[in-house]
Order: C-alpha cells, then sequence, then structure tokens
C-alpha cells in the first residue's frame, strides 16, 4: 500500500517527497522485493526465476520485453484466463494506451490496488503547488476533463484509457473534500459521454463562477486549445443561456442538465455582457486572463510533443505561467515536477521510486546497458524500463528521457521523445512504419494505376490552426515522363482519405470521435524539391553519404523550403471509419 497522510497537510506531504527521494535506493529495493514476492508464483514469473525471488536472478533471468512479447500474456486475460498468468492480484480492468499494436490501442493490466497509488500521486502534486503558489485553497480550478469510450472484454473487464478508468472509479466521484482541489465542473459534466455536451457544460460552468477560478487547465495542452475553439464557436449562446439562466435545450443529458442548472440558477446580465465584450473583442490575445481574471496559471502538459502547442498558448494566456505538474503513463504514474514555475523548456520530472521499479537502457555502441534508478548519469539519454505491481516485467515504455540532475537521491529526468514516434497532435502517436503503410496504401491503390510514381515524401503536424493536423509533402511524376500533369483533385482527395483510413485505431478515434485531429492535407511539391531540402540538411551538417530523407519535418528552415514549392494542397473530404475496438475470444 502506498503511503498515507491527510493531503491537506502540505508540510507532511512535502515531507513524505523528501523521505521518498532521500531514499530512493532503499525504496526502490523494497519496491522489487515486494513485486517479486507477491508476483512469484505467476505464470509469466515461474518461467522464468523457477521460484527464486532475488535482485540477482530477476536481472539475469528475466528479459527486457515490448508490448508484443507480453501481448499473448494480456489478450490470454481479456479473454477470461485467470489473472495469474501475469499477477497474484486479481486484474481488474485494462488500461488502453495512446500506443498501438496491430492498429488497436495496446492494453496494460490494472488492479484495485493501483487506483489507490494513482491517488496518493495525485494527493503529492497539491503541496509542490502549494510551495509556489499561495491561496489556492481561497477559489476553484476550471480543469476540463473528458472521458474517452471503453469496451466489455471477453473476460468481462473493461478496457478504457487510464484517465477514463480514473475519473469513472470512486476514488474520484467519492473522493474526500481537498481545499486546494475544488473543480467548477461538477462530475456529472466530466462524466457526460457526448463529448460536445460535456465541453460545453463545462465552459458554461466556469464562465459562471469566473470569479473563483484560480488556475485553470487540462489534461494535455492540445485539449485545452481545443476549448479555446469551442469557446470561440459557442460564446453567443453561453452568453444567451447566461443571460436566461437556462440551459440549451440541446444539451440532452439529464444528469448534466440537473448539475448545471444547479449552478446556473438566476439569470445574470452584467456577467453576460462582460463576456460578450470581451468575446466580440477584435483580438482573442490574452482571453484567459481577461475572462478569468484571477487566474494565477494555466496546467497543461507542454512537454514532449505538446511543446508544439506553446506559443499559442502563451498568446491566449496572456503571459501567465504554462505548468506541467506530472509525468504518467497507461504502465504506471511515473513522477512529479517538483519546479512547476519552471519554463516548459526547462521542465523535468522526479522519478517517484514508490511508484514501480525502474531501470534504463543505454545505448551504449551499439549495445545495451541497463542500469538502476540511481544509477543514471546527468547528461545521459535513457531509455524509461518499467516493473510494475500489475504484471508488467522489465517492459519497454518507449519514452526516451535525459537525466538532468538529481533531487536529493531521486533522479530527475526531461522528456525527449516516443520512440520511433514521427506525428502526434493529441493523443496519437503515429511511428514511420504506420505512415509508411497508410502512404503506400494510396500510392497502391490509386497512384500507381493511374500511372504516377510516388518519388519522395516526409511529413509534419501542423498545429498553426485548431485543431491540428497532419501533412504530407509528395513529390511527383509520371511513368516515362517529366512532365507532371494537372492533378485530379478529386484523386488527390480520395488520397488523403485512403491514408486517413490506413493510420491506427487512436488517429481514426481523434479524428472522428473526439474532434481534436483536422482533416488530413496532401501538399504536392515541384520535381527537385526534396534535392533542394537534401541541399539544406547537408548544409546543416548531415553527411551526404548517409543522408536520408527525413519522413518527418520539424525545422521552420525545411517546412518553408516545402512550402515554397507546392502545386497544389488537397484535403480529405471524409472522416476515417472508426468504432471502438472489438476484442474476439
Amino acid at each position: 500500500m502506498s503511503p498515507t497522510y491527510d493531503p491537506n497537510d502540505n508540510e507532511a506531504g512535502m515531507k513524505l517527497l523528501e523521505d521518498l527521494t532521500t531514499y530512493a535506493y532503499q525504496v526502490q529495493q523494497q519496491v522489487l522485493a515486494e513485486i517479486l514476492t507477491r508476483n512469484i508464483h505467476t505464470e509469466y514469473l515461474r518461467s522464468f526465476l523457477n521460484g527464486h525471488s532475488d535482485k540477482k536472478t530477476f536481472k539475469e533471468k528475466v528479459p527486457v520485453v515490448d508490448y508484443e512479447d507480453v501481448k499473448p500474456y494480456i489478450e490470454r486475460i481479456a479473454n477470461g484466463e485467470p489473472s495469474e498468468i501475469i499477477s497474484a492480484q486479481p486484474i481488474t480492468e485494462l488500461l488502453t494506451s495512446s500506443g498501438t499494436s496491430g492498429g488497436q490501442p495496446k492494453m496494460m493490466p490494472s488492479t484495485a490496488e493501483d487506483l489507490d497509488r494513482k491517488t496518493f500521486f495525485y494527493n503529492l502534486l497539491v503541496p509542490v503547488m502549494n510551495k509556489y503558489v499561495e491561496g489556492l485553497d481561497q477559489g476553484k480550478g476550471m480543469y476540463l476533463l473528458f472521458i474517452k469510450p471503453e469496451i466489455l472484454t471477453p473476460s468481462g473487464l473493461m478496457a478504457r484509457p487510464v484517465l477514463t478508468s480514473y475519473y469513472k472509479s470512486n476514488y474520484f466521484i467519492n473522493r474526500p473534500f481537498n481545499r486546494f482541489n475544488v473543480y467548477t465542473s461538477p462530475d456529472e459534466t466530466i462524466l457526460c459521454p457526448d463529448s460536445k455536451q460535456s465541453m460545453y457544460c463545462q465552459l458554461l460552468c466556469g464562465l459562471v463562477q469566473r470569479d473563483e477560478v484560480l488556475r485553470a487547465g487540462a489534461v494535455f495542452a492540445s485539449a485545452f486549445l481545443r476549448a479555446i475553439k469551442f469557446l470561440e464557436d459557442y460564446w453567443i449562446e453561453l452568453c444567451s443561456n447566461i443571460r436566461a439562466g437556462h440551459i440549451s435545450d440541446w444539451i440532452t443529458d439529464p444528469s448534466c442538465r440537473k448539475a448545471v442548472s444547479l449552478i446556473l440558477c438566476k439569470p445574470c446580465s452584467d456577467l453576460a455582457d462582460l463576456i460578450e465584450y470581451e468575446c466580440g473583442s477584435k483580438s482573442w490575445e490574452g482571453i484567459i486572463k481577461k475572462l478569468w481574471p484571477k487566474t494565477k496559471y494555466i496546467e497543461v502538459i507542454v512537454t514532449g510533443s505538446m511543446a508544439q502547442y506553446i506559443p499559442t498558448l502563451e498568446f491566449y494566456s496572456g503571459g501567465l505561467p504554462l505548468v506541467s505538474t506530472m509525468y504518467a503513463s497507461s504502465e504506471c504514474y511515473l513522477g512529479i515536477n517538483l519546479k512547476p514555475l519552471s519554463k516548459p523548456s526547462d521542465v523535468s520530472y522526479t522519478l517517484l521510486p514508490n511508484m514501480a521499479y525502474f531501470e534504463f537502457l543505454l545505448n551504449k555502441k551499439a549495445r545495451m546497458e541497463i542500469v538502476d534508478l540511481v544509477d543514471v548519469k546527468p547528461g545521459h539519454y535513457y531509455e524509461l524500463v518499467v516493473t510494475t505491481f500489475t504484471g508488467l516485467y522489465r517492459y519497454r515504455v518507449g519514452d526516451i528521457l535525459m537525466v538532468t540532475g538529481f533531487h536529493n537521491n531521486a533522479p530527475q529526468f526531461r522528456f525527449v521523445h516516443r520512440r520511433n514516434v514521427v506525428l502526434s497532435i493529441d493523443t496519437d502517436k503515429t511511428n514511420e512504419e504506420d505512415l509508411l503503410n497508410a502512404v503506400t496504401q494510396a500510392k497502391c491503390r490509386l497512384l500507381e494505376p493511374l500511372g504516377f510514381l510516388l518519388t519522395e515524401y516526409t511529413s509534419y503536424a501542423d498545429t498553426s490552426s485548431i485543431p491540428g493536423h497532419y501533412v504530407l509533402y509528395w513529390e511527383l511524376k509520371m511513368k516515362g515522363n517529366n512532365d507532371l500533369p494537372e492533378l485530379d483533385h478529386s484523386v488527390m482527395e480520395r488520397c488523403c482519405s485512403i491514408v486517413e483510413d490506413s493510420l491506427d485505431s487512436v488517429y481514426r478515434r481523434c479524428r472522428k470521435k473526439d474532434n481534436s485531429i483536422g482533416p488530413l492535407e496532401i501538399r504536392v511539391v515541384k520535381q527537385g524539391t526534396f534535392d533542394a531540402l537534401m541541399d539544406f540538411c547537408v548544409f546543416q551538417g548531415s553527411s551526404v553519404n548517409q543522408y536520408k530523407t527525413p519522413r518527418c519535418i520539424k525545422s521552420d528552415e525545411a517546412i518553408e523550403i516545402l512550402n515554397a514549392r507546392v502545386m497544389g494542397r488537397f484535403f480529405s473530404k471524409t472522416v476515417p471509419f472508426w468504432e471502438p475496438f472489438r476484442m474476439l475470444a
């Protein structure tokens, strides 16, 4: 069990953090011993350890694995076999990851005890923020939180995203009162399955309680910006509701209507006038501070792929600090930002040694070296490996981290990137192989039968508008002819659709269900464009002999080179097919 303390007691929380980080080595040894002792008789560990539960045998015998290695075990549990395959404790649900396998979300095992561990983690965020920002118990947080679709597996276990799991748990719904964590959004609006109704109701409640809002945020930067775009589209209707003291009729979820009506309990013309004045102005620069003037910071994840949204957030925020408080994954919760007001580019997370047993892969001259948590070295890059309480053993999470220093004896890391991911707008993570497969589908099914050759391609995640979207740059030529004829719009639009249909389930869910990614775009460039791109990369220091066309572009200068040579722009006109994935028994 996780250590217990009163989450309203800041001093006790900070002391607990100091103890955990001071005794990081000892805590890690205890964690591994507990995991191995508890699970030594599971089918998975028994096949490697033969009854031995010491660290030396674990390191020598248990392999470092990817998802494909453990997928058969997890699927057996999803199809009804006992949890003892991997976990002595009952698996109570499966957490779907933003990463995919075979086009479907990866599934991570979870137990009832794991929710207790997550609650402990969330509670530790409070004293850290209170150390740097005073008076957070004098108001509310306008956090825009949402649930995602879930499915019932043949075993009867639910498979759902990690945050959906937590928001639907008793740990969240029946949480004890914490004066530092009061939300403007009623639980009913967070738990509403209709994302549009949920967004509308949460924004309406946030506007009505504007004078109480001390902090605003969402989980990811992309979700917060999506809320701003929604506000741009619906502020007139929201003002009408506030002026009338009545919620729009299209909000049909009865729990939402009842909860919001308790907040929107009377007409308020003055507030409606004020919001109309601010939202009706020519520029929305600084709109967050204008609408919620007491806001002290914006809490969103802006590390990793979310860093691309920082300039847009800064435009809307009016100079408010952007705070990334935590580092977590579907596998387990990992680390806390102990300096939450640091610049986004300087954010480091301190891994909490009681959350899992941590190891780190170091790619060292064509051989992999693995080290423990306390043995990492500042300035070095590592891939995170976890052994969890819930049935993952020496599992490669896929995150590349750089050690920035230590807090007491616990290392601090900067999140660098996900292994192999080239494109990401929201929770989607498209790797180079998936992108190649999707482009190949369009090429083989449409382009080649018409005599076109796709000679080169690359991509980038365009977040200049909300929602962001994928942009593919294609250089085409005709077989046996250097002159490219005028491109048929319908053919190119179908190419866009085929690419989208060929991407994984998470991308297609973001496009269809969440509306968090816009239509995919193909920009056809002049012949010779990729030669110019190579010249630029070589000029920047790439070896001409080892040069390979990058499949994702992040350099502004490189994007300018490509955009200057665009001959035609085409967008997908259809929304890709998506439905919650099905487990087949």
